[in-house]
Formats: structure tokens, C-alpha cells, sequence
């Protein structure tokens, strides 16, 4: 009865994998400051960026310039391996890969650090099915405003 109770309960496998890879993340960029942990961070953001294929590779790609147009001042870094984008070491924004996960979409999702408030409810997740110029201004926009 007891390993029934228990079955499904803690981790998923990929959920243990991703939490290993961001402690990974954090000993890469251990003793390292300034301009070398950033540089060790630029790289491994786009690292990841260059590992997505289909649309989660088109997802990332897009972020990457529209962020590097729109927020240049947030610093490419890896979150759980993710592709994100960071103001003084806190993640604003990041990429979460259809692939990570086995899910139906990427996401563009934006931590709590982002400033999307709007009164008493608002998204912080955005599934992207295809990347078009529509949506390319979309996420401009949300870009824009998760940093004023």
C-alpha cells in the first residue's frame, strides 16, 4: 500500500535533470564576477539557444534578437538550461522549450521580476506556435513592457 501511496509522487525525470543542469549552471559561474561571468553566461545562453531545433530553436532565436533590440541592457544567461535574460543577476525573462519538457508548445515566460504588472491578474507564461511578425511585435511589446 505504501509504494502505491508514493508512486508519481516527487521529481519527474526531467524535472530531476533540469534541476541538476541549473546546478551546473551555478558551479560553472562559480568565483567568476564581472565581465567573466558574463561572458561564461553569454556563452551558455547561446549555447542553449544553438542545441533547440524547429520551433523551439525559432522561439529562442527571435527572443535572443528581440531582446538584444528591445532590452539590450538584460544579460543572456541559462536558467534550468533555458535560454534567459536577466537585470542584475535576476531573471526577467526566459525561453522554456517544447523539448525540455515533452510539451505541445514553447513558452516565453516572465519571472516576477518582469513588469507586466496589470491591476489584479495578468500572464506571465505565452505559448508560441509559430513564430510570425505578428507575433515577433507581440512579444516585443511584452519585452518592452516587462522592463519599464
Amino acid at each position: 500500500m505504501a509504494d502505491e501511496a508514493t508512486r508519481g509522487a516527487g521529481f519527474s525525470e526531467e524535472e530531476k535533470a533540469a534541476m541538476k543542469q541549473r546546478a551546473d549552471e551555478l558551479r560553472s559561474t562559480k568565483g567568476l564576477k564581472g565581465a567573466a561571468k558574463l561572458a561564461k553566461e553569454l556563452e551558455a545562453c547561446m549555447a542553449a539557444i544553438e542545441a533547440l531545433d524547429g520551433i523551439d530553436g525559432e522561439v529562442a532565436r527571435a527572443v535572443h534578437r528581440i531582446v538584444s533590440e528591445e532590452a539590450g541592457h538584460l544579460d543572456p544567461k541559462t536558467f534550468y538550461g533555458f535560454p534567459a535574460y536577466a537585470r542584475e543577476g535576476k531573471v526577467v525573462i526566459f525561453v522554456q522549450p517544447k523539448s525540455k519538457f515533452d510539451t505541445r508548445y514553447p513558452t516565453l515566460n516572465f519571472d516576477e521580476t518582469a513588469t507586466l504588472d496589470d491591476g489584479a491578474m495578468w500572464p506571465t507564461s505565452f505559448a508560441i506556435v509559430k513564430v510570425t511578425p505578428e507575433v515577433e511585435e507581440r512579444v516585443r511589446a511584452l519585452v518592452r513592457g516587462a522592463v519599464d
